[in-house]
């Protein structure tokens, strides 16, 4: 049917086309790595567009070649048969040395791109170390006595590099608008580095986990801010600060991790200093300046049940009380695996063994769960009551009341936090800003 009558399909073939080249037409894409937005992506883009420069001349002269040779001799009615040629050695010749010369205009930028974008940073870079865990991400600033998690703050202008290293399987850290994929392994440090362009200094960008790492890998995403210089040390202040209503005085960044870690010999974990709420100053990106495409879009689980009009009768003194204070904790204290700077943890730990992300400045975040929910009041609690719901495999543990906890394989009791509780931990939580 089909070679009878092949003009039946044209229709089809024609509106296929169509759609395929309006689908082409879109004029935005946010997460294309075809950017001239760092040197390092402008490197190998212009690799990329040498290559296929080179390589559509070879295509076009070979198949302009292959379709005359087809139609020059091809068999006609009476021909003449046709006639073996055994060896012809200037073409011979001229089919290798065209092909070398092609290979050298390929092999020359290639291996100058490499050692390029392969060599060691400039001195003077800003240090970022890069850890990937199931399934979220974790942000150093060595020289600066930052941590934070799942999103990264850089400044336009000054080249970053990145150690990148991995607490348990492989990762890949990639932002497709700045270019850089690299991979994170175990027992294996990897480095990266480039520079953002100085106009860029009010853009977000995706970023993603690009190795298959489990059963969140979907979910394993963060957030690239680039700013002004000026804008990127006002963040830094605001980092470098306790959090609010800590109740430990502001440390000096080279000693913060430090004093946290020895905070244990300085006071019983459940012994607290008079806290009181305070402004922390610094610059955060605005949110309303965020591009659509930056916003998560994951739909909270239905299945969660919370009364949102609890979260504004909140107490953040209490939910301070019962983060910091452990006889509060009905299940696992929060300070068993996160780390709130200016609080005694619960076993003096330090960034590089905690387990949970950092939440000193939690709520300046504009992303939580590795970039997959918006940091709101009533996001926060129902992921407080079952994250495991919200984001499948994390190692948050259920704390709500009710809420069956599958690292337990039970449903949990009285002694875990209701609602209410829930709401004033909320409220100390947006709180930390």
């Amino acid at each position: 049917m089909f070679r009878k009558r092949p003009h039946r399909f044209a229709p089809a073939v024609l509106l296929a086309a169509v759609v395929l080249m309006l689908a082409a037409c879109g004029v935005e894409y946010p997460n294309s790595t075809f950017n001239h937005t760092s040197d390092l992506n402008t490197a190998i883009d212009a690799l990329w567009d040498r290559l296929l420069f080179l390589g559509t001349i070879v295509f076009v002269f070979v198949e302009v070649l292959l379709i005359f040779t087809i139609f020059k001799f091809r068999k006609r009615p009476g021909g003449a048969p046709a006639k073996q040629i055994h060896g012809h050695a200037a073409l011979e010749i001229t089919w290798t040395v065209i092909p070398a010369l092609i290979l050298v205009l390929i092999a020359v930028p290639t291996v100058r791109t490499i050692f390029k974008t392969q060599a060691k940073a400039p001195a003077g870079s800003l240090e970022v170390t890069v850890i990937g865990h199931q399934w979220w991400w974790e942000f150093r600033y060595p020289s600066l006595g930052i941590t934070t998690a799942n999103e990264l703050y850089i400044p336009a202008g000054k080249t970053v590099n990145f150690t990148l290293q991995s607490r348990d399987v492989i990762h890949s850290f990639w932002t497709p608008q700045l270019g850089g994929k690299r991979d994170l392994i175990t027992n294996r440090t990897n480095y990266l580095w480039y520079t953002v362009n100085a106009d860029l200094a009010e853009n977000v960008f995706n970023g993603f986990c690009t190795e298959y790492c489990g059963a969140s890998h979907a979910n394993m995403r963060f957030r690239v801010y680039t700013v002004s210089p000026d804008k990127f040390e006002s963040w830094t202040k605001r980092q470098q600060a306790n959090a609010a209503m800590s109740p430990m005085a502001s440390v000096a960044p080279e000693v913060a991790v430090a004093s946290v870690a020895s905070s244990k010999a300085k006071a019983p974990a459940t012994t607290l200093a008079p806290a009181t709420q305070r402004a922390v100053d610094g610059y955060v990106y605005p949110l309303a300046q965020m591009p659509k495409w930056t916003l998560p879009q994951t739909p909270v689980p239905s299945e969660i049940k919370y009364d949102n009009a609890l979260l504004a009768g909140g107490d953040s003194a209490r939910g301070h009380e019962m983060v910091a204070n452990t006889k509060n904790m009905g299940i696992v204290p929060c300070l068993t695996c996160h780390i709130i700077r200016g609080e005694y943890t619960t076993m003096g730990l330090k960034d590089d063994v905690a387990a949970g992300p950092n939440l000193t400045h939690v709520a300046s975040r504009h992303t939580f769960a590795a970039g997959l929910y918006p940091t709101t009041p009533a996001n926060l609690a129902r992921w407080i009551k079952n994250a495991q719901v919200m984001k499948p495999g994390s190692l948050m543990t259920v704390l709500g009341v009710g809420e069956y906890n599958p690292m337990l394989k039970k449903t949990n009791g009285s002694t875990a936090l209701d609602d209410r509780q829930i709401a004033d931990i909320v409220a100390y939580l947006m709180a930390l800003k």
